[in-house]
């Protein structure tokens, strides 16, 4: 199968880039994916399309002057900023090619790398992951990723410890990710979960030095939660043991105040303590109800089935 796949010269392969606010450096990654399509990958037909979050700045505007001059951009646009992840299903949605690479706007994900995908899929592999070794950022945005990425590996195992959304994905990967009908999306748990066979290929991200990054502390805490709800019943499981544990605790402190009540001996005077262990156990309590509580928040979100995005207009 993999000599055949191999043997194959021309195949179409769709690019999808998610845009939001990123207004001067599309033009460049437009030229720097073409240009490995009259080099490296000649033999290949080419789909750009471009997904236009809600941009503000004159992000849109520049897409049209690329689409203008070439017929292989596709562009969608939204009606506001729904997210990343809403963004990267539009295009997977809208993707023809019979492997789609994912890819950011931004020019943080080296871009000559995708010959090497290409390759790669071509010998066999049905999904490509360009995962990051390292990155170009602030000490505390290094220490939540490890921290974030620490947590999810105990949930999905796969997932490198520097996370990934630089991949190349085989048109049946493609239709089982996009078969999911779900809110909420966490990509790669997602992406890894259905068992296809899968190569990794490291890479150390680059500084971005057009525009400045809206990825900011919020967006980060938000993909953690939803990627640690969707992917795992870790949380409801961690507030379980804390709270059989915490019980357990009560119990046995309880036992030793009957037994000091009898010697006459009560350990404390007053209310603090009392108060102490009301508060623990009160604050445990309102963690695990907001653990619960969003859980049942998805739940109401699946139930609603309002869509992820909406759509203002194609341009194809």
């Amino acid at each position: 199968m993999s000599n055949a796949k191999a043997a194959i010269k021309s195949r179409k392969i769709s690019v999808v880039v998610a845009v939001y606010q990123n207004e001067g450096s599309l033009t460049e990654t437009h030229t720097q994916i073409s240009a490995l399509f009259d080099g490296p990958l000649k033999g290949h037909e080419l789909e750009m399309v471009f997904v236009n979050d809600g941009s503000s700045d004159g992000s849109l505007d520049e897409l049209l002057r690329i689409r203008k001059t070439d017929p292989a951009v596709k562009v969608i646009s939204f009606t506001r900023n729904f997210g990343q992840m809403a963004a990267m299903l539009a295009g997977f949605s809208e993707a023809s090619g019979e492997a789609v690479i994912n890819i950011s706007a931004d020019l943080q994900d080296p871009i000559d790398l995708i010959p090497e995908m290409v390759s790669q899929w071509q010998s066999g592999a049905e999904i490509v992951v360009c995962y990051r070794t390292n990155r170009s950022d602030p000490v505390a945005a290094k220490a939540f990723s490890w921290l974030a990425y620490s947590m999810l590996r105990m949930a999905v195992p796969q997932i490198p410890s520097g996370g990934f959304d630089y991949v190349l994905m085989d048109r049946v990967a493609m239709d089982q990710f996009n078969a999911m009908d779900t809110r909420h999306r966490f990509f790669q748990g997602d992406l890894l979960w259905p068992g296809y066979r899968t190569n990794f290929i490291p890479y150390e991200r680059r500084q971005r030095t057009i525009g400045k990054s809206q990825y900011n502390f919020g967006k980060k805490l938000k993909n953690f939660t939803d990627a640690m709800l969707d992917s795992s019943f870790l949380p409801i499981r961690a507030i379980s043991l804390l709270g059989i544990f915490t019980s357990f605790m009560g119990v046995i402190y309880s036992i030793s105040i009957l037994l000091a009540w009898f010697r006459g001996a009560t350990p404390f005077e007053g209310w603090a303590p009392l108060m102490m262990v009301i508060l623990i156990i009160g604050g445990l309590i309102m963690v695990m109800l907001g653990v619960i509580g969003e859980y049942v928040w998805r739940i109401n979100e699946e139930v609603r089935k309002r869509p992820n995005y909406v759509i203002r207009d194609k341009f194809s």
